[in-house]
């Protein structure tokens, strides 16, 4: 049942109506003006109003202002396309013309409360979301993470480039696109581009685009990535990894609003928001030459750090067990749960590969498992093995904690095993060994 407001002023149409809706289980309250149904009614209780174009005083799409957010059906005696539009235009939900076919009028309604019914819903859904966690997605009670989540809401309404910082493997993706989803530009495009993974003699035609023949194989012209996130947000991970000739071409963008494709003389206007992430110190690589010192103060408007997850240990459990029932319920397993005694162990563990390697740790016990139990076992993770090096050591970047740990560890671990505890892949373990001039021991080498 729902409750219908009629707002007609000839009384056989509004009796009319009543019965009709009446019929169908809907309590129906009447008027004959747009101030008259302002002063007996609280507009907002409604669940719907059908309201006549035609009336004494104020039009009836006059209602729309008066009721903002109930669904209005527009009656009209004047079937043209054009009284239609503009009840569209004011926020009417649909029109309706007279005379009409009560089964016509019927299905209007009812597609018109159904459509209220699944507003109410999600808004019901999303509030239970915002209530449990704050930013969708990411989830973290600790000081660190409230931190978090309160930079994301007060930024999410600006403008402002911000620098997501923190370890590989944190969730940096998901604060990026929090932020665009609570901003003004929700319903442009957010365009996701990793920094390390395009070659460097690719990553300039990548980003900005070229013309026919800017360079071999260029057989056309093609519109670069910053150009597609226009009217949105531009998420660039790693940024650290991104060229100095890029570098310089992102500053134009960010300080002129232009962007000009490789092989081009014209400049083209972009509106876009840049999120930039980074495992790196960019000020370290500043002093060193590796990052343009203008471009980095750029970005660094506002910075939100996220902490690694050996520093979230209150937060595990919880996170643990939503990880775990997203898992089995991806993999179409039956529900299951952590034993006591892994829960103990996932907090004990210091997580050197973060959430990505807890999430990977939980997949493959998902997968051994052949009860509804998670143990320690299965997680396959060694709480007292040797954690590596304290990253709490002054001046300790991330690439030194990375050689010192993978050092501390191969001689017992595979080369597999040290890549999910890192929260990275072979290959690419394989390629941070090569570019940071780590050999590999013997026992590693035969994984």
């Amino acid at each position: 049942m729902a409750y219908i407001l009629i707002l007609e002023d000839e009384k056989v149409i509004r009796q009319s109506l009543r019965r009709l809706l009446e019929k169908r289980n809907h309590a129906v309250s009447e008027a004959d003006s747009v101030e008259g149904a302002a002063r007996e009614h609280d507009l907002t209780d409604f669940d719907l109003i059908i309201a006549d174009l035609r009336l004494p005083g104020a039009a009836g799409t006059e209602i729309l202002d008066k009721a903002p957010g109930v669904p209005t059906i527009i009656m009209t005696s004047y079937a043209s396309v054009r009284s239609a539009v503009e009840a569209m235009k004011r926020g009417a939900l649909d029109y309706i013309a007279k005379p009409f076919d009560n089964d016509e009028l019927i299905l209007t309604v009812e597609r018109a409360l159904k459509e209220r019914r699944l507003q109410r819903q999600n808004a019901a859904l999303k509030a239970d979301l915002d209530r449990d966690y704050p930013v969708s997605g990411i989830i973290g009670n600790c000081k660190a993470m409230r931190d978090v989540f309160d930079r994301i809401t007060r930024v999410a309404a600006t403008n402002t480039t911000v620098l997501v910082l923190g370890e590989s493997g944190t969730g940096k993706e998901l604060v990026a696109r929090a932020v665009h989803e609570q901003s003004p530009r929700q319903d442009g495009p957010m365009i996701t581009v990793n920094c390390a993974a395009i070659p460097d003699t690719l990553i300039e035609a990548e980003l900005f685009g070229h013309e026919k023949g800017a360079f071999t194989g260029a057989v056309g012209a093609r519109e670069g990535l910053v150009e597609s996130a226009d009217g949105g947000t531009l998420f660039l991970d790693e940024i650290g990894e991104l060229p100095l000739a890029a570098q310089a071409r992102l500053l134009r963008v960010l300080q002129e609003g232009e962007i000009r494709r490789v092989g081009s003389s014209q400049s083209r206007h972009v509106d876009v928001r840049l999120i930039a992430a980074t495992h790196r110190d960019l000020g370290r690589m500043v002093n060193e030459g590796g990052f343009r010192e203008d471009l980095y103060f750029r970005i660094n408007v506002m910075e939100i750090r996220l902490p690694p997850l050996r520093e979230r240990t209150d937060d595990l459990p919880a996170l643990a067990r939503h990880l775990l029932e997203r898992t089995y319920k991806r993999l179409k397993s039956p529900p299951m749960r952590f034993s006591h005694e892994a829960v103990e162990c996932i907090q004990r563990y210091s997580w050197p590969g973060n959430v990505r390697e807890l999430e990977n740790a939980i997949e493959r016990a998902v997968i051994l498992s052949d009860s509804t139990a998670i143990t320690p076992d299965l997680l396959g993770i060694r709480p007292d093995a040797d954690p590596g090096p304290n990253l709490e050591t002054p001046g300790l970047s991330l690439e030194d904690y990375f050689r010192q740990f993978v050092l501390a560890n191969q001689e017992q671990c595979t080369e597999t095993e040290l890549a999910r505890r890192l929260g990275i892949s072979r290959k690419a373990l394989w390629e941070k060994r090569q570019r940071l001039g780590i050999p590999r021991k013997a026992r590693a080498a035969e994984a």
